[in-house]
């Protein structure tokens, strides 16, 4: 089986920012945490991921009602909503492939800057094959957050497209944080790029659409149809020879996001087997 790597950013692409809503569901206004708490810290040079996992530590420690615990976000977790036809969307995607393209593997994989604690306890997380999020260290009996462990911020985030490419997953994945930086010839991997699919919202995602375009991979840029405010970035990537296309964040059977995975799909299928 020839495989293909399809592969998602998490905030907005799959669903709305799940820190907000996280924030949201424990009564904190959100807006005011980004702009008075994260902004302030940007401003100090901060980058912005350590930025807004240091300030929602220290929110936590001077939150009235006891401190966000590891329990809180699997429970936020379990109970996320997701955009249209997401949960369906990779058995969708599966079945379109084993029917057209029996020869061909699809495997999925997030990489985000969101919180690794949340999105591994999504109902979606089974689907994927590896998921690589930002982390906090947990502290005291009630495992409280206290500390950015792991920050996945920018380039950080491609070098999980080469941990893909070399077949660096799962277990294999874990404990090991230089085994990447083997060299191994690009004829060798396990994925080559051009054989990838890449679909983010944001600016956190500049770099994995720039490395997969230039190795001639599939890059989506995807928007909340709902948001006007967003479609001005999306189409920004477009604009800027990033990616392949800027469609809105609907994975339902018959959308135009979905159509245009599928046609990926078919694309790189007949490289992979001509």
């Amino acid at each position: 089986m020839q495989p293909i790597a399809i592969i998602f950013d998490f905030d907005d692409t799959l669903t709305h920012d799940s820190t907000s809503l996280l924030l949201e569901s424990l009564g904190i206004d959100a807006d005011k945490f980004w702009k008075e708490e994260v902004q302030l810290l940007d401003k100090q040079d901060w980058d912005p991921i350590p930025a807004y996992q240091y300030a929602l530590v220290q929110l936590s420690k001077k939150r009235e009602e006891g401190p966000i615990t590891k329990k809180m976000l699997q429970e936020f977790a379990r109970k996320m909503k997701f955009h249209p036809g997401v949960t369906k969307m990779t058995e969708l995607l599966q079945s379109y492939t084993r029917s057209k393209h029996p020869e061909i593997n699809l495997e999925f994989y997030i990489i985000s800057s969101g919180i690794g604690e949340i999105v591994r306890n999504t109902r979606i997380a089974p689907n994927f094959t590896d998921i690589w999020a930002s982390e906090f260290l947990y502290e005291g009996e009630n495992e409280e957050i206290a500390f950015p462990k792991k920050v996945i911020s920018f380039t950080d985030k491609t070098r999980y497209i080469f941990q893909i490419s070399k077949g660096i997953i799962g277990e294999k994945s874990r404990n090991n944080p230089f085994e990447v930086n083997k060299r191994v010839n690009y004829k060798d991997f396990r994925i080559k790029m051009e054989h990838m699919i890449f679909i983010g919202d944001g600016y956190t995602d500049v770099p994995c659409f720039s490395l997969i375009k230039r190795y001639n991979g599939v890059t989506f840029a995807v928007y909340d149809k709902h948001r006007q405010d967003r479609w001005g970035k999306a189409w920004n990537f477009m604009m800027d020879g990033r990616v392949s296309g800027v469609l809105s964040a609907d994975y339902t059977k018959d959308s135009d996001l979905t159509r245009n995975l599928m046609m990926a799909i078919d694309s790189i299928a007949m490289k992979l087997t001509e």
